[in-house]
């Protein structure tokens, strides 16, 4: 991570939330978007715009640096992961419904997240990230359940909404371990250009047709450079210092965020219990927040370049 990328102290926790906020936007651009757009073709097209614009800011900025000098594996596997995360949601949603395809999803993220960061990083989350993770998984049930009348188990669909938690967590932890010596603007562009190019069969064989009106424009644009690119901009520069299991707990803003606009925006109702997972969902933000320490480098492995 270079100087320039360094977050102040504090700032940490409040640049994840910010990303986690821009996530949350998704799925509403997504519900305004015009007919015909498949989730996988918007998926692709979120990491092809949102790759492009980070790495053109980073060509612009001379921030890529040698590009020979970057671990080919550890790059390699962050762009698979990140990839993986779009085709297993939305075939996990597919194939189980929004409910339990997203529930399962986020569920097993943090938790994932915190045995990855243990094993790989050295992070031990502690008490206070599992009771604030239990409160925000426990508020995301609320909020997601509520209003379903019934849901659908599908054993397929379970393992691919527990491979986006994983894929989520895992190429969390690979951003952190490309961001030492390297720009934050840089690590994400990579990855998500590798990603993009995975997708890539997608967008040849899928109906873009839509992406040319000027609605399905404005969503296109939406996603790749506010809801993706700036998001992980900030996300990266949020995990110099904040732990990979506090980070992806404190991201499970996206949901409250999401719940929150399809309330304003979309005309949706909020049962009581949904409004008890908010607030459960809030208290776990909120306890993560406030006073987060700060990644030790001699375990996370991230120092700044002097």
């Amino acid at each position: 991570m270079t100087e320039d990328d360094q977050p102040k102290a504090g700032q940490g926790p409040l640049l994840v939330l910010l990303a986690a906020i821009l996530w949350g936007t998704t799925g509403t651009a997504q519900a305004l978007a015009p007919l015909g757009a498949e989730p996988m073709v918007v998926g692709a097209l979120r990491l092809a715009v949102g790759g492009a614009g980070l790495l053109a800011v980073a060509l612009l900025r001379g921030r890529l640096g040698d590009i020979r000098a970057w671990p080919v594996g550890r790059t390699l596997l962050a762009g698979a992961f990140t990839a993986a995360y779009q085709l297993c949601f939305f075939a996990a949603v597919l194939k189980t419904g929004v409910a339990v395809g997203t529930i399962v999803a986020i569920g097993s993220a943090p938790m994932a997240a915190g045995v990855l960061g243990f094993f790989f990083l050295g992070e031990r989350p502690g008490r206070r990230w599992m009771l604030a993770t239990c409160l925000a998984v426990g508020g995301c049930v609320l909020l997601v359940v509520t209003g379903e009348e019934s849901v659908s188990v599908d054993p397929l669909g379970i393992l691919l909404a527990i491979g986006a938690g994983v894929s989520y967590s895992a190429y969390t932890l690979g951003i952190k371990g490309l961001l030492p010596g390297r720009s934050s603007d840089a690590v994400v562009a990579v990855v998500f250009c590798l990603g993009a190019l995975l997708l890539a069969p997608f967008l040849v064989t899928g109906d873009l047709r839509w992406a040319a009106d000027p609605r399905g424009l404005a969503v296109v644009l939406h996603l790749g450079l506010l809801a993706t690119a700036l998001s992980y901009v900030l996300f990266a520069r949020g995990l110099v210092i904040v732990p990979v299991a506090t980070a992806v707990t404190l991201s499970l803003a996206e949901p409250l965020t999401a719940g929150m606009l399809g309330i304003l925006l979309l005309g949706e109702q909020l049962t009581f219990l949904g409004s008890v997972g908010i607030g459960l969902l809030f208290s776990g933000l909120v306890l993560l927040a406030r006073k987060t320490p700060a990644a030790r480098p001699e375990k996370s492995g991230i120092q700044p370049v002097p």
